[in-house]
């Protein structure tokens, strides 16, 4: 008998029946895929693929892509606007006139008993760039609120704060094609296989072109890890103090550019005075790094011809986080890895949109980079918009972790949420119920009615999901690419740019401002203001980023396309044009474990889910492969507390408790255990929620907690069962 490849039955891929492709973005992580959704002669939505001549996925997509076209028809979708007079009671069906009318009135009623900024705002990385910037017209030019913010503080507002302190200017410097290029990365808290599956696909391309070595900073041992060529399994919360050892030993042997620290930076010698504190020596207890190893990354990093580093939420999500993403930039200033081919400092974003959320919708100052405290900057938008610049606040209100205790100490009376689920996203689930329980007012806007938080709104908005509209999302490297309308919206929810312009009718100062219908009109304003800036779209059209499959910001006016990097001229947005080398100490204010809480917590993401399930965990083929709260527990750890794998266990902190399954692994160290944050009932029960001073981000990644068989296996099973189900 022959045998051989020509004799094996051929892949086949099953005849969805597909008439017509539509061309859109992914809506899930910040990676930026391009992609096709199928319809059927019915104009339903079968199947999605990958667009072959896309730069950023080059046809691929993740598990999460491929079942995209799932969300359209999924579980518990908002059929109609949902009204009530107190949480406690039933909703009714109501029109958009009453809703909105409602929501208007609340506002008008709330400001003029207790200030303008007793309501306040709360938005997403989730929505499209032209909604974003017509919210934060609304929030900003209509409504008048300083309490405003997204929930990108959760997640990017560390990476924003340091690339501000460093290079004056918030804007990821580089871009995936830097894979290409380097000759040494640096990961630091970051699991690209899991946490952007695509990113990691490029990388890997690159290293079968190339090899290069991989350093991977986790104090698990991920995917990431296991692939890497040096993993420094580090202790949680002290990568400042590794990051200043390395930059102790690039000083210390030479091996820094003095060129271009001369040309292009301020302040080393105050940064040079204080990483000599941190010789390895000193370091490698602290850190849990050996100092050999510390000195071998160090010499690995600041010889190769180009060296760059990429994080997400281990460096983000900390009581220094700022200072973590300042000392990665320090780093690669000392070392000349700014604004070349294969040098740069990444921050891998979390949301699809999250990029747009800071860019343009106003929430941390104002439109296109512009700040609330440069006089300059409110006149310019206060005159374009057609306002009194003196309605624009001096500086920042509130951040979305600071609204919350705001609630509790009675400052804020009504709060709209728009696309986010603090009920899970936000630490300390038992404090934020009690939160949520003060207000006199809550609206939720968002496509599904059965999201966590919708238990104390007053007002329910049905929102239109991802392609069920049209606009851009930005991406980790600035690429700004278009979501065509592939759908309806479902039943009668609207997309996001029509509630907010329907929500500005209701005010007179609404009535007056310009605000456009279509996502095409608010994208003109947005080139408009772009104009000359560092982040200019000026040179973009829609139809121009569909052709190209999106443009990476800059794009001036008279060009052709995009730019790949910024600061290769070596000049940053600071006066004097160079970047700012900072000394950095650091403070261990963590909570550490203990004889009560004898176990480090630590989180992070599965492939198969998205932040808190809302949309993933309603599609069967993602659902399925990770249904349940779990938690990875060291083998050794376990037998010493009689617990067995595949059974369930209690986890205990200062703040509250939850039971899940439990899986045994290797993968976490014996003082470790590790849960995914994607559970309602799970990892924000017990999460601490420090903030970071400069980015109020909180410290979801450390925290101490106590271990202990569950009493009940049968009950634990029953309830784990109820909670997965949707």
């Amino acid at each position: 008998m022959l045998l051989g490849r020509k004799h094996k039955n051929p892949i086949k891929i099953a005849d969805k029946g597909v008439v017509d492709w539509k061309y859109t973005t992914c809506g899930y992580c910040s990676t930026g895929c391009s992609i096709e959704v199928g319809l059927n002669e019915k104009g339903e939505a079968v199947t999605s693929r990958g667009v072959g001549s896309a730069a950023v996925n080059r046809g691929k997509l993740c598990l999460k892509g491929l079942f995209e076209h799932e969300l359209f028809r999924t579980a518990n979708r908002g059929r109609v606007p949902l009204m009530r007079e107190h949480p406690h009671d039933k909703f009714r069906e109501v029109g958009w006139d009453v809703s909105l009318t409602r929501v208007a009135d609340e506002i008008k009623r709330i400001q003029k008993q207790h200030g303008r900024d007793a309501f306040a705002i709360v938005s997403t990385g989730q929505i499209m760039t032209e909604e974003f910037y017509t919210l934060g017209k609304l929030a900003r030019g209509v409504i008048g609120t300083n309490n405003y913010d997204g929930n990108t503080t959760l997640c990017m507002a560390s990476a924003v704060s340091g690339y501000k302190r460093s290079f004056g200017s918030d804007g990821p410097p580089g871009c995936y094609e830097d894979f290409e290029h380097t000759e040494c990365l640096l990961a630091i808290g970051s699991n690209l296989p899991e946490q952007h599956p695509i990113i990691f696909w490029r990388l890997k391309q690159a290293l079968e072109k190339r090899k290069f070595p991989v350093i991977v900073v986790d104090p698990r041992v991920t995917m990431f890890a296991q692939m890497a060529d040096i993993h420094l399994p580090i202790t949680p919360g002290t990568d400042l103090v590794l990051l200043n050892a390395l930059a102790h030993v690039i000083l210390d042997e030479g091996l820094e550019d003095r060129n271009y620290i001369a040309a292009h930076t301020q302040d080393f010698d105050r940064f040079a005075e204080l990483v000599a504190q941190y010789d390895p020596v000193t370091a490698a207890p602290v850190c849990g790094i050996d100092e050999d190893t510390i000195r071998n990354v160090a010499r690995l990093y600041a010889r190769a011809g180009a060296a760059m580093t990429i994080w997400t939420m281990g460096i983000n999500q900390s009581t220094h986080g700022s200072d973590g993403v300042v000392a990665i930039n320090n780093l690669n200033l000392i070392t000349g890895n700014i604004g070349k081919a294969g040098g740069t400092s990444l921050s891998i974003t979390g949301q699809c949109n999250a990029m747009g959320t800071r860019e343009w919708s106003a929430c941390s100052g104002l439109p296109g980079y512009r700040s609330l405290e440069n006089e300059e900057d409110r006149k310019t938008v206060a005159d374009y918009w057609g306002i009194d610049a003196e309605f624009l606040p001096p500086k920042r209100g509130l951040f979305q972790t600071d609204i919350f205790p705001a609630i509790e100490s009675g400052q804020i009376k009504g709060l709209w949420l728009v696309a986010t689920n603090p009920m899970t996203s936000m630490s300390h689930t038992a404090r934020i119920r009690k939160t949520l329980e003060k207000l006199e007012f809550l609206v939720v806007q968002d496509a599904y009615s059965d999201v966590e938080t919708n238990e104390y709104s007053h007002v329910y908005l049905p929102a239109a999901i991802w392609a069920e509209k049209e606009g851009c999302f930005t991406n980790t490297e600035r690429r700004v690419n278009l979501t065509r309308n592939v759908i309806a919206p479902y039943a009668d929810s609207k997309p996001d740019l029509w509630i907010f312009n329907a929500v500005a009718k209701h005010f007179e100062a609404g009535k007056k401002i310009r605000f456009p219908d279509t996502a095409e009109g608010v994208f003109d304003e947005l080139r408009d203001l772009s104009k000359g800036r560092m982040l200019d779209y000026s040179g973009m059209s829609y139809a121009k980023i569909e052709q190209q499959r999106g443009i990476q910001w800059p794009c001036h006016e008279d060009a052709e396309t995009g730019t790949p990097r910024l600061y290769s001229d070596g000049v940053f947005q600071y006066p004097d044009g160079k970047a700012r080398l900072i000394a950095l100490p650091f403070v261990d204010n963590n909570e550490r474990p203990d004889d009560a809480f004898p176990f480090w917590l630590n989180s992070g993401r599965v492939v198969e889910h998205f932040h808190t399930r809302t949309r993933t965990g309603k599609v069967g083929n993602l659902n399925k492969f990770s249904p349940t709260p779990y938690m990875e527990m060291n083998p050794d750890a376990a037998k010493a507390l009689g617990i067995e794998h595949g059974r369930y266990a209690r986890l205990s902190s200062r703040r509250g408790d939850a039971v899940v399954l439990v899986q045994l692994t290797h993968r976490v160290p014996p003082n470790m255990v590790f849960i995914p944050f994607h559970f309602h009932e799970c990892a924000n029960r017990l999460s601490l929620g420090l903030l970071d001073p400069h980015s109020r981000q909180p410290a979801f990644k450390h925290c101490a907690v106590r271990v202990e068989a569950a009493a009940d296996q049968a009950l634990a099973a029953e309830r784990n069962m109820n909670a997965r189900t949707y």
